[in-house]
């Protein structure tokens, strides 16, 4: 496996600028001056055709004037001028750059056709670049920023990938504010040479990031994405923002399957396959990234919570709750030893509720010790330790009280030492998170900002942050993922789609259908077709009553509520009866398609339709006559393995459908799992198909049975 490119472009020992001058207000001065100003210690060669000297550094007019091929080239440059500049830097041996031009693909055809010139000359030279379009990156391990915004502080443990520049450049007064830190963060722009998944592997290698982060509005290789994510998340959380889910992307399609996938509900499935924890805002790509990546894993489901405030008490008490962990009452050995520490009033249970309770060494250090000391719990959430922040609130008050003394004096009184506060997390290997309505002005903010400890600035962020850990534990503990062997091609699928596409068919009917499915193992009513009245009545009688009488034409993709279909039919005279109607209904010759009546009162829906990027995907919900009003379903990508299918059998919101449930047995899961892995296969082997639906898949007993069957072509 060749090494990822962005090892070496991360960490460049020269680098070439095009496009810095002397003019501060310039976006390609301003990026040299990251690099000079934040630490860079490599060599920095400008390069503009009049400048001598660029903030100290000699200036060349050329590329070919420098004095050595560079690590790494900038292109900060008119978009007309990059191509050529990236040919020089070619010939002179240079092997990796960032583009920051726009202008690209994403101006139109003009920008697509420079797009695709730029990257045919990469592949020349054997150059990989960022870009175009981009905002550049940052390795905070080597002070290296090639942003235009400040980068300051200790290196960091988070790392980004980007599909928007904003998010790696414009937001890091923001992060600073809030004690967040890069380890490395990537604007990927067009992504026409390294794209998101390369920066996703490199993340995942590098031993300074601890959780990874990612914007994404796009996937090009969807089984790329999955499978390196699929590497990394055991050891390493991912968390991903999609925002390229709305409406207006949706694509209609000709079955259930299509009709109802918009690419947001792709995505929330894909993301599941692949291990990657879902947000649905940038403020919490960040918190919760940080969080991870900050802070040691969670063990378990137990939160403790300690606050000075009943209402942020409940407030988290309730989203921990909500997302699936809990707040369990101290056992009594442990409350007996709080109760001495608080009001007679305040609560030792869980949560721990001081009540404007200002001794902070109590609420901040003694309590939450003795919490983490105990083992009764996996984590902790802490809200009001305050100092510095609430007696500047106090002071204006007190000052004449107190013979006007100065507020510094003031608040100095009560300052404390944090070394030990600010250790407990580590100290017990427990996750701890704070909430706080007061900033970096605040001590203990300060302080535990300082020491990677996360401050929320909401009691419910705090706890919302807390499920995250959660998600992130249900990964690290899912069963391992045995890569799929696809079976080999029917030789009788492949003449019967072969067969139907010579007949002008846009589809496959039911028959066909099922016998593409019965022939790669998956479980169908057992059925005869039919032409005639008296063919119809004897196929009853043959497969024995009751059954279902259906037309069974590819032209008819749906019978409910046409008059197409007759369901419980349980004499020879009944299906006379629903022959003829049925073909009264078609107002054709149709033939009919007799099978066999299921018993069973659980209907789910199965099926696969195709999507740029992702190729055949397949689908998982709740069946019969409201699966489109319910849209309780899943997807996945194809192929599946047998635990990726298992956990699409667990991802809908009808679940508890699968296990016991009223008297019926729980579903034989393996069964269902292995119709789903079926579907995928087929739609590998059979590429002519291009959406599947099977609905219901009726579970009779614990065994499912598809009992109806359409392909698209």
């Amino acid at each position: 496996m060749p090494e990822n490119p962005l090892h070496f472009l991360m960490n460049p020992k020269s680098i070439a600028i095009a496009g810095a001058n002397n003019n501060p207000m310039k976006m390609g001065t301003m990026q040299a001056l990251s690099i000079i100003k934040d630490g860079y210690q490599g060599t920095l060669y400008p390069i503009h055709p009049t400048e001598k000297n660029v903030f100290g550094h000699q200036a060349y007019a050329s590329v070919c004037d420098l004095p050595e091929a560079p690590d790494l080239a900038i292109l900060v440059v008119p978009t007309r001028q990059v191509i050529s500049l990236l040919e020089e830097f070619g010939k002179i041996g240079t092997r990796r750059a960032v583009v920051i031009t726009a202008g690209f693909r994403e101006t139109g055809e003009e920008g697509r056709s420079m797009e695709d010139r730029l990257k045919e000359i990469a592949d020349r030279y054997g150059i990989r670049f960022l870009g175009p379009n981009c905002m550049g990156m940052l390795n905070s391990q080597i002070s290296l920023n090639l942003t235009v915004a400040h980068l300051t502080g200790k290196p960091g443990t988070l790392g980004l990938a980007s599909q928007s520049g904003t998010y790696v450049t414009q937001t890091l007064a923001y992060l600073r504010e809030r004690g967040i830190r890069f380890s490395k963060a990537i604007s990927v722009g067009n992504e026409a040479n390294i794209n998101i998944i390369d920066a996703l592997e490199y993340l995942g290698e590098d031993e300074h990031t601890k959780a990874i982060i990612l914007y994404i509005e796009g996937i090009r290789d969807g089984r790329r994405f999955i499978e390196t994510a699929q590497k990394i998340t055991p050891h390493k959380p991912v968390m991903a923002q999609y925002v390229g889910g709305s409406g207006a992307g949706a694509r209609a399609g000709m079955s259930h399957t299509g009709a109802m996938a918009g690419p947001d509900f792709l995505y929330e499935g894909i993301f599941k396959q692949a291990g990657i924890i879902r947000v649905h805002s940038i403020e919490d790509l960040y918190s919760h990234g940080w969080a991870l990546s900050a802070q040691p894993p969670l063990q378990g489901k137990r939160i403790g919570i300690v606050t000075n405030s009943g209402g942020p008490g409940t407030a988290i008490s309730h989203n921990v709750d909500l997302g699936g962990l809990e707040v369990p009452r101290y056992s009594e050995e442990l409350q007996s030893r709080i109760r001495p520490l608080i009001p007679p009033h305040a609560s030792s249970a869980n949560p721990i509720d001081l009540t404007f309770y200002l001794d902070m060494q109590i609420l901040s250090t003694v309590i939450p010790e003795m919490i983490m000391k105990s083992g009764e719990v996996d984590g902790l959430i802490l809200h009001g330790a305050m100092m510095g922040g609430f007696m500047r609130e106090v002071y204006p008050h007190v000052r004449e009280l107190l013979n006007n003394i100065s507020e510094d004096e003031f608040i100095g009184q009560f300052r404390k030492d944090l070394t030990k506060t600010v250790l407990l997390p580590r100290t017990y290997g427990i996750p701890l998170l704070i909430s706080s309505f007061f900033d970096a002005a605040d001590d203990y903010t300060r302080a535990y900002q300082e020491n990677d400890i996360p401050v929320f600035d909401a009691p419910e962020k705090a706890a919302r942050a807390m499920v995250s850990f959660l998600k992130y534990r249900e990964i690290r503990g899912r069963k391992a993922i045995s890569p799929p062997v696809l079976p080999s091609q029917s030789g009788m699928a492949d003449q019967i789609i072969k067969k139907a596409l010579q007949n002008g068919q846009k589809a496959l009917d039911e028959y066909q259908a099922k016998q593409i499915l019965a022939v790669y193992g998956l479980p169908v009513t057992q059925e005869k077709l039919a032409l005639t009245e008296e063919e119809t009545a004897q196929a009853a009688k043959t497969i024995g009553y009751p059954v279902a009488v259906k037309a069974c034409s590819w032209e008819i993709m749906h019978k409910t509520g046409k008059g197409l279909i007759a369901l419980n039919v349980g004499t020879d005279a009944k299906a006379r009866r629903a022959w003829r109607a049925i073909r009264k209904a078609a107002g054709a010759d149709v033939p009919i398609l007799v099978q066999e009546m299921l018993p069973g009162n659980r209907e789910f829906v199965a099926g696969m339709t195709r999507f740029p990027g992702f190729g055949c995907c397949v689908l998982f919900g709740l069946g019969g006559v409201f699966t489109e009003a319910l849209k309780d379903t899943t997807f996945r990508s194809a192929p599946l393995s047998t635990t990726e299918a298992e956990e699409m059998i667990l991802d809908i919101r009808a679940k508890q459908l699968t296990g016991e449930f009223r008297g019926m047995p729980a579903v034989d899961k393996q069964a269902l799992a292995k119709v789903l892995k079926g579907i995928g296969f087929i739609a590998l082997l059979h590429p002519e198909i291009s959406e599947i639906d099977l609905n219901p898949v009726i579970i009779t007993g614990s065994r499912p049975v598809i009992a109806d069957a359409l392909f698209v072509l």
